[in-house]
């Protein structure tokens, strides 16, 4: 596999690139005063993926839960060993995760990076599914959604997904229900990977003092060259625009009512550095209207209607999109119309000029800063590379961004229509 060496001259960073004979493509980020290495392999594959297209094959569904499942199983060795294992022995910290939209398998090391990378191409590239271990691990996953189903931070997130979509996907819980799992066989964690986890549909980073020509030459023993081309499908969501529910409230054991608001974000279907561009507008858009410096955030912390634990966030992906808001707070109505107030004013009035300067310099400097944490850059690299986002785009993107398109993103954004509550009350399950 031939390496092809970029260097960012303004960034002082190098980074390897290649794309393996599979359809595998390979990032190497060069950290040569670095004493830690990182690496992380991700699949275009997460929760929201249960109905697709292999071939021209007619559409297939499998059950919700199967991708956080089959993240599960695949530590499981054909020795009957954990894959987790071999990693301790060799010194490193290992995990998985699935999201939505993607999984991903990393380990962060700080010797015998050549053993790890190896290790963890192995047990990705060699699923090993049983009818025996795939019922043992039903009863583990189906304590962690009966523990998810109890935790209010998480109920309130979701029930504000389900308040904003109609439709899509997204709304179901990544690892699926006790009852959705109760359909997962070994004969569907095989379909779901031999549908999704083709090497043409995945990425490779790695970070740290590595040897780019060691790293390719396990890489080559590593990866298999038999799958043939990439075929699956995944079903496309038709969304509409209009939320589902503008209010959903439960109860469960709370010392105080928590809540999560937002946005539902329809700017979707998007890729690239059109994508890119939306992010870092938005991004922006939200630290003016919401952040630490903004009226709002002091509005409300003075009043006592949010405490310390309130946040904002932003998700844009591909499908999906939403503005979040969220905390503690005594009267979850009133912090949420006082939110859509000042959207309403962001719009007659817009925002301080001079915080959008700072606000934007200060998003440069934190991505400049990001290179210096090798995990963040690794899996910011492999969710981003899906969307056809290249981390490296950040410098030109941020030329572009200007206070008229990020106004008008918050116009566009920030629609009372679209708006949802959800909130946790004091109270038995």
């Amino acid at each position: 596999m031939e390496l092809k060496k970029t260097t960012h001259g303004f960034l002082n960073e190098t980074i390897y690139t290649g794309v393996h004979e599979s359809g595998l493509p390979v990032f190497i980020l060069s950290k040569r005063e670095f004493v830690k290495y990182y690496s992380v392999i991700s699949v275009k594959y997460g929760s929201i993926n249960s109905t697709f297209k292999k071939g021209g094959d007619n559409l297939i569904t499998i059950p919700d839960g199967t991708a956080h499942y089959l993240e599960h199983k695949l530590f499981e060795q054909p020795d009957g060993t954990n894959a987790f294992d071999k990693f301790s022995k060799y010194g490193a910290n290992a995990n998985a995760y699935t999201s939505f939209s993607n999984t991903a398998y990393l380990f962060s090391a700080t010797e015998r990076f050549e053993d790890c990378l190896s290790h963890l191409l192995d047990y990705v590239f060699t699923p090993y599914f049983t009818e025996e271990n795939v019922n043992k691990e039903r009863g583990i996953i189906g304590q962690e959604i009966r523990m998810y189903d109890d935790d209010p931070s998480w109920k309130v997130f979701f029930n504000m997904l389900k308040g904003m979509y109609v439709d899509h996907p997204i709304t179901k819980d990544i690892a699926g229900t006790v009852e959705s799992i109760a359909d997962i066989t070994e004969n569907v964690l095989y379909e779901a990977y031999e549908a999704f986890y083709h090497p043409a549909n995945m990425v490779l980073f790695m970070a740290g003092n590595i040897d780019p020509g060691s790293a390719a030459e396990i890489i080559e023993k590593r990866i298999p060259r038999d799958r043939g081309g990439f075929e699956t499908v995944p079903e496309p969501v038709n969304e509409p625009e209009r939320i589902s529910e503008k209010y959903i409230s439960a109860d469960l054991p709370v010392s105080i009512p928590i809540f999560s608001c937002g946005y539902k974000n329809n700017d979707v279907y998007l890729s690239g550095k059109e994508l890119a561009a939306e992010n870092l507008a938005l991004s922006v858009a939200l630290k003016l209207f919401s952040g630490e410096s903004s009226p709002l955030y002091k509005k409300l912390y003075d009043e006592g209607s949010i405490n310390d634990s309130f946040y904002d966030d932003m998700t844009l992906d591909e499908s999906f999109g939403f503005v979040q808001f969220g905390g503690e707070s005594e009267n979850p109505e009133k912090t949420a119309e006082a939110i859509l107030k000042e959207a309403e004013r962001i719009k007659r009035e817009g925002f301080d000029e001079k915080a959008f300067a700072r606000i934007k310099n200060s998003l440069y400097g934190k991505y400049i800063k990001s290179f210096d944490n090798i995990e963040t850059v690794g899996n910011a690299f492999c969710s981003n590379y899906f969307s056809g986002i290249n981390l490296f785009d950040f410098l030109d993107i941020y030329d572009t961004i200007t206070y008229n398109n990020v106004l008008e993103k918050a116009k566009k954004v920030f629609d009372g229509e679209k708006f949802v509550l959800s909130v946790i009350r004091p109270g038995k399950r």
